[in-house]
């Protein structure tokens, strides 16, 4: 035990919640903890007015629990939106497990997860995310009903991450469509920085459409295997931020669009699937759009994945799976549209959209 403690001054000037810059007036906080498994979680439950929070698990080893306390409350805020701007009877949350995947991972460390989700009582949802496998979320399932994209021979939808896929392919479509007049991406160059399941996944979609294709992963051996599945170009450069490119699809982490990156930015459309890729979304949402450079959201054009697992709430089927997902087109379209015609951010076009929503469900339930 800790011998000594944090006295009430000390801890009121910390703020070490409410005070965060990534509080948006989350709704709850929970911080999970298990000694025998190892455990260290946080689970973010921002809004719940939709519906029950949905957002998948990431696990990762970060620098400090203050880097997981930022990532889960800004993740958590995204898949609120995510869910409000694609229709979907949602609220937002996501959680965060502190450790290596590849080395900490263990089933008994995942059914405790699992227990903590349980004791919510259906305010959060779980599904998989970074570092996570659909094996995990079958774990998960063992404790608790509250969990989505189990395997499909568990009644589940599956793996999310190819219907994620095709949904950043139809915004990146529709972001072409916006800036070159043509939705046709054969001869263009894309650069997908992050070739997880995703990435790998949208990598095969451009293939297929006939573009050219440059990857760039932290992971040297998955490099060379994708290159040489889908004939992608492995990047060699310094500076990805700065190739004179079409499209830049961001795929891994969030806030590659910073105050470091933004003015190196060459790529005309950035489309991608990672989470929170704008480090502030007003500044740089802003800068971008000076820039004359298209920014499809985030938030939007990654929702296939929510879609896919949303499924197995509302027992639907592949086919409605697809028809939602390809909308991401049409709505990115209007969101873009909007955008010009009002002169604002297409972040702020399309955040205007979820809070509209938000907030008239909010009065109806108020009735």
């Amino acid at each position: 035990m800790v011998s000594e403690l944090i006295n009430t001054n000390q801890l009121s000037k910390a703020d070490p919640v409410f005070g965060q810059l990534s509080f948006d007036n989350h709704e709850q906080v929970v911080f999970c903890n298990d000694k025998d498994t190892g455990l260290k979680a946080i689970i973010g439950i921002h809004n719940t007015v939709l519906g029950p929070a949905l957002g998948g698990t990431r696990m990762w080893q970060y620098a400090n629990e203050w880097e997981a306390l930022n990532d889960v409350l800004r993740l958590s805020r995204g898949m609120t939106f995510k869910s409000a701007i694609t229709g979907l009877n949602l609220g937002g949350g996501k959680a965060v497990i502190i450790g290596d995947a590849k080395t900490q991972k263990t089933p008994e460390l995942m059914k405790r997860f699992g227990e903590f989700v349980h004791s919510l009582s259906g305010r959060y949802i779980t599904a998989e995310d970074v570092g996570m496998e659909t094996a995990d979320m079958d774990l998960v399932r063992e404790v608790t009903p509250y969990v989505t994209g189990i395997s499909e021979d568990k009644g589940g939808a599956g793996n999310p991450s190819p219907i994620t896929a095709y949904g950043v392919f139809m915004g990146m479509k529709a972001a072409a469509k916006y800036k070159f007049g043509s939705d046709v991406l054969e001869d263009k160059t894309v650069i997908v920085q992050g070739i997880g399941h995703v990435g790998e996944s949208l990598v095969e979609h451009l293939t297929n459409d006939g573009a050219k294709v440059i990857i760039d992963d932290i992971n040297e051996e998955r490099l060379e295997a994708i290159s040489k599945k889908y004939g992608a170009s492995i990047y060699k450069g310094s500076n990805v931020y700065a190739e004179d490119v079409d499209i830049y699809a961001p795929c891994a982490l969030g806030a590659t669009i910073n105050d470091t990156t933004i003015n190196s930015i060459r790529a005309k459309v950035i489309a991608g699937a990672a989470n929170n890729q704008l480090a502030d979304e007003i500044k740089h949402g802003r800068l971008l759009q000076e820039k004359g450079i298209v920014y499809a959201p985030d938030f939007l054009i990654n929702a296939g994945g929510i879609i896919n697992v949303y499924a197995e709430l509302e027992n639907y089927g592949k086919q409605e799976i697809m028809r939602k997902t390809e909308n991401i087109y049409n709505t990115t379209l209007e969101i873009l549209s909007n955008a010009g015609t009002n002169d604002i951010t297409t972040h702020q076009a399309a955040l205007n959209i979820a809070l509209s929503r938000i907030e008239a469900r909010k009065k109806e339930n108020q009735q």
